[in-house]
């Protein structure tokens, strides 16, 4: 049963940063339930890197709840937009992708944010921003231009930032803003959705729509989940994300991700990634973190995957981490019998960056193989592989040496 439109808007609030307006919402949602129309919930996303991660996940939670109410999720891939590139949250301009780059990260978006939306037909559209920014002519665009001064557009914080820092705006990041907002035109959004990053080129879009005589998207936005690392915002460039396709378990995997969150980040995961209860989490943060982590960690798994590979990636870890014992699983690595050094190994295996690394690693004893130190003298032995052995950096990277 779909709940009331006052519970509806109730429970938005979990995760809303900012929403303009909650009257005008109100007024959509009573439009579509007379009306059997559904509103038409926008989600832009520029495919600037491979992977949808949780920080993704936020706003992509509440478009589903608009979706479990009757309404249609519109995907907007920024395959033109990427190509300008948005600097939101940034000191410094987006690097921009080749074609080849953007089109390739854009295949993979729809099945990964398949994970959390319903993708039938009725449910979900997706559209490429490039359909109607493609076929701009020059007029078109100053047309588009005349509609902000550049006065408004360093209202932008990033762009404040950046221009009392004496930081570079280029005149391209400036078409950014009207860009998106003219997705909203061109698509015709009832709401956009965003992270608190991007409230300024969601309110130019709304300011659009009603320039062009309609009444203007609402707009939702979302805190920003904070990474891994514990200080930035999630991100891929940043490698402290956790991607809606990272395996269950392993060293890069969703359970280990999660267990390596700081302390502090807990409850805002748990209030934008789950559904339990604020007392709920609270007390069980207070009285033992780690557990929250790992029961945490089992949700996003089970959520993201099923309950039986959450089940074995709590298992690997008490294996592994907890016992200092071998995963079951683990990349291979093909070699000769040798002799080989073990630094060049740790280096082809993607553990180090380089042979001096490697060979600093294990001078800090933080080698293994087979299961056994590596003596920090031995930096400089040959070791041979005439059958498989297990080769390990600290107690999160394996691999099999064969």
């Amino acid at each position: 049963m779909t709940p009331s439109i006052d519970e509806q808007i109730t429970s938005l609030q979990r995760r809303t940063d900012r929403l303009i307006s909650t009257d005008d919402l109100r007024a959509k949602l009573t439009r579509s339930a007379k009306t059997g129309k559904p509103m038409r919930i926008k989600l832009g996303m520029d495919p600037t890197a491979p992977d949808v991660h949780l920080g993704h996940a936020v706003p992509l939670k509440i478009i589903r709840q608009f979706q479990d109410w009757g309404h249609k999720a519109v995907l907007i891939i920024g395959d033109y937009t990427a190509r300008v590139g948005d600097p939101s949250g940034r000191n410094s301009t987006r690097p921009v992708l080749t074609g080849d780059e953007i089109d390739a990260n854009a295949k993979t978006y729809v099945a990964q944010v398949g994970k959390i939306l319903l993708t039938t037909p009725d449910r979900l559209e997706i559209r490429y921003n490039g359909e109607w920014l493609g076929k701009m002519n020059m007029t078109d665009i100053i047309k588009l231009l005349s509609r902000k001064s550049v006065a408004q557009l360093l209202q932008r914080e990033d762009f404040a930032r950046r221009f009392a820092e004496q930081v570079d705006i280029r005149l391209h990041e400036l078409f950014y803003p009207l860009l998106q907002g003219w997705d909203s035109v061109v698509i015709e959004a009832d709401l956009e959705m965003g992270g608190s990053d991007q409230l300024f080129n969601n309110l130019v879009g709304r300011e659009l729509q009603k320039e062009q005589g309609g009444d203007g998207q609402c707009v939702l936005v979302t805190p920003l989940l904070v990474g891994t690392d514990g200080s930035a915002k999630m991100s891929k460039s940043k490698k402290n994300y956790i991607g809606l396709t990272d395996p269950p378990s392993g060293a890069d995997g969703i359970f280990g991700k999660i267990m390596r969150v700081p302390d502090t980040l807990l409850s805002s995961y748990y209030k934008l990634l789950t559904e339990v209860e604020e007392t709920l989490y609270e007390r069980q943060i207070a009285s033992d973190p780690r557990q929250a982590k790992i029961d945490l960690a089992k949700m996003m798994i089970t959520w993201l995957y099923d309950g039986n590979a959450a089940s074995a990636a709590e298992q690997e870890f008490q294996k592994v981490i907890v016992g200092g014992g071998i995963p079951d699983e683990m990349p291979e690595l093909k070699v000769g019998p040798g002799p080989h050094r073990l630094a060049p190994l740790l280096a082809r295996a993607g553990f180090v960056t380089s042979n001096s690394e490697g060979i600093r690693k294990i001078k800090e004893g933080a080698v293994k193989l087979d299961g056994e130190k590596v003596p920090a003298g031995a930096f400089n032995e040959d070791f041979t592989f005439g059958s498989p052995r297990v080769l390990q950096l600290g107690n999160r990277r394996f691999v099999r040496v064969s």
